[in-house]
């Protein structure tokens, strides 16, 4: 795979509820992260005392986050109202040759900032809030 531009990783919003997706305005950095637990189940006659592992067990997360400018844009809108809300609509995630994951996330965290001779800043945390699905390309 041959190196990819960071703009084209991008987190995108369902406006609607009727599958419309828009990328969220204003995101300079965006990273997504997946992970699993682990279950271990070893035990006094586990070979050569390795730890063993259950296969399949365990609770699978995914979390996203990014910083960008404030635009104060239709998605910067819905994204505030997700969040005060509590609602976890669907995202979608682009990964540049690799594929788009989406699912239901609860916007968990959010950050404005600025500066008297700056930009205004904002951050984004989301977790995922049920099974996630994956569309390579």
């Amino acid at each position: 795979m041959a190196a990819q531009n960071g703009k084209d990783l991008l987190i995108k919003l369902d406006l609607t509820g009727a599958g419309q997706f828009e990328t969220i305005a204003g995101l300079r950095a965006t990273r997504v992260s997946f992970n699993a637990e682990s279950v271990d189940v070893t035990s006094l006659e586990s070979q050569g005392g390795w730890r063993e592992l259950l296969a399949g067990a365990g609770v699978k997360s995914a979390a996203i986050s990014g910083s960008g400018i404030f635009k104060d844009a239709g998605t910067d809108e819905r994204a505030r109202q997700i969040f005060f809300d509590g609602e976890v609509p669907e995202f979608q995630v682009i990964i540049p040759d690799f594929g788009t994951v989406q699912g239901r996330f609860q916007i968990t965290a959010i950050e404005y900032a600025g500066s008297h001779d700056g930009e205004a800043t904002y951050e984004m945390a989301l977790s995922s809030a049920g099974p996630l699905s994956f569309t390579a390309l």
